[in-house]
């Protein structure tokens, strides 16, 4: 499952399922349906009617007795499928595990998934989780569990027999390009305890690691902060904020995070449907890292709101961008609740940086490419990324950059092997190339300064809608 999602039941609690994010109220579900009914024309009615008619055919003739329920919900999976990968039907064991996911602990192996012509596709592993220690990678295909053939179930029933009672053993085979035989693996479950940000202090640097937009991941950023300083004594010279392999998660903490580091400025907007459809989010003033240096760190993994927070620093001239382009899931899923127990979950809008752009397909490009030497199986390794999914939202002022992006000299720079920097006690050479970059920051250069204009008078941050 690949979508962050934001919503409100009867009690106002928020849910997330992963890379994006929306709110809605179920008040707002009254005058959806009104709307949706009035647009119901002699052509929608001969559609429905065309429909009627297969429903019956089936219902009769079919080999075998099918239910009602069965024959509607297959059809609705079906329409809601036929859009793009992010749309779909909640029924109740899906709604239970969107708010099992919200409460950012289950028992489990720690995968982000998705799933790519009827098989299992990794996105990426959660840092420290069962399924990372044990050595999956992101563009791995899960293609048995328990030795049972997965190929040809739905990518719901696939997560749920990956889950279980933490303790109890799974055993999964792995396919993966490069490699000429599956790679079995057996893994324990565990609770996956999310906790969103973790921190530390390397070379009088702040690293900053947001493992998801979950609820409360702004507060605990805050906090990872006030930990670092009181770690070192006093401000660090700089902060490197790691995003890679963050599948994203709440818009409210996207734009929290961003406001962190911004003093002034749009962060993000998203657009609808219509050309009024458009809501914008703005930082309140205050930069709580003081204007000190920051990098961001991004590969494929890193989606949807860690998108919206690599684009609004790098478009604000906050921050440098470091790693590798971005998965480039721009849209966003609102989840409409239909009863208790059922929803839908609906592409209902695009976001868009500051400066306008759209992340959708094409990601947020690094401004500085630095490849993960230290991982051995880099280059041989695919990347999986939003373009790659059937049915994906084109993006319409996408741009070719393949000419520029094509490269036969190898930069002098990042010539090293995996065993070279093993040697030199480099586990994690993207992040020892952003602390060395900070490092060359001195006590009397200048802070990077935040692009753009002051408003003259800065609006307030738009609470989300309950």
């Amino acid at each position: 499952m690949t979508e962050s999602t934001q919503t409100a039941s009867s009690s106002r609690r928020r849910f997330a399922l992963w890379q994006g994010a929306a709110a809605l109220s179920t008040l707002a579900l009254v005058p959806l349906a009104t709307g949706a009914m009035a647009t119901v024309d002699a052509s929608t009615q001969q559609e429905i009617a065309r429909f009627m008619d297969v429903f019956l055919e089936v219902k009769s003739n079919y080999v075998e007795p099918v239910s009602d329920d069965k024959l509607i919900e297959g059809a609705i999976n079906g329409m809601l499928a036929s859009l793009d990968p992010h749309s779909g039907y909640l029924d109740a064991r899906d709604y239970s595990n969107l708010r099992t996911q919200t409460d950012g602990e289950y028992g489990g192996l720690g995968l982000s998934v998705t799933m790519e012509d009827g098989v299992v596709k990794v996105i990426a592993p959660t840092a420290d989780t069962p399924a990372d220690r044990a050595g999956v990678k992101a563009g791995d295909y899960i293609t048995h569990i328990n030795k049972q053939l997965i190929f040809g179930m739905t990518l719901d029933e696939a997560v749920e027999q990956m889950r279980g009672r933490p303790g109890t053993q799974i055993e999964i085979t792995v396919v993966r390009e490069g490699q000429d035989k599956p790679i079995e693996m057996t893994l324990t479950r565990e609770i996956i305890d999310v906790k969103p940000v973790k921190w530390e202090a390397k070379d009088d640097v702040g690293v900053l690691t947001i493992a998801s937009f979950s609820a409360d991941a702004t507060r605990d950023l805050k906090a990872a902060m006030i930990s670092v300083e009181k770690s070192l004594g006093h401000k660090p010279r700089g902060w490197v904020l790691d995003l890679r392999s963050n599948p994203g998660g709440l818009l409210d903490e996207a734009v929290g995070v961003s406001d962190i580091f911004l003093d002034r400025g749009e962060i993000v907007s998203q657009r609808g449907r219509k050309k009024s459809d458009i809501e914008r989010y703005f930082a309140e003033p205050g930069d709580l890292a003081g204007g000190a240096p920051v990098i961001v760190l991004i590969d494929a993994g890193s989606a949807s709101a860690s998108e919206i927070v690599a684009g609004a620093l790098q478009d604000q001239h906050r921050a440098v961008i470091m790693g590798e382009r971005s998965f480039g899931k721009g849209s966003v899923q609102t989840v409409l609740p239909l009863t208790d127990t059922t929803a839908l979950r609906l592409t209902t809008a695009r976001y868009y940086t500051p400066s306008g752009r759209s992340v959708q397909e094409g990601g947020i490009e690094p401004d500085i490419r630095v490849p993960q030497l230290s991982d051995p199986d880099y280059k041989d390794r695919p990347r999986f990324r939003e373009s790659d999914l059937r049915r994906h939202l084109i993006n319409e002022k996408k741009v070719d950059n393949s000419l520029l992006e094509k490269d036969e000299k190898d930069d002098p720079r990042f010539t090293a092997t995996a065993e070279e920097l093993k040697a030199k006690g480099i586990k994690d050479y993207q992040l020892y190339y952003a602390l060395q970059t900070i490092g060359r920051v001195g006590p009397a250069t200048p802070r990077m300064a935040q692009g753009g204009k002051p408003p003259a008078k800065p609006p307030a941050k738009p609470a989300a809608r309950n």
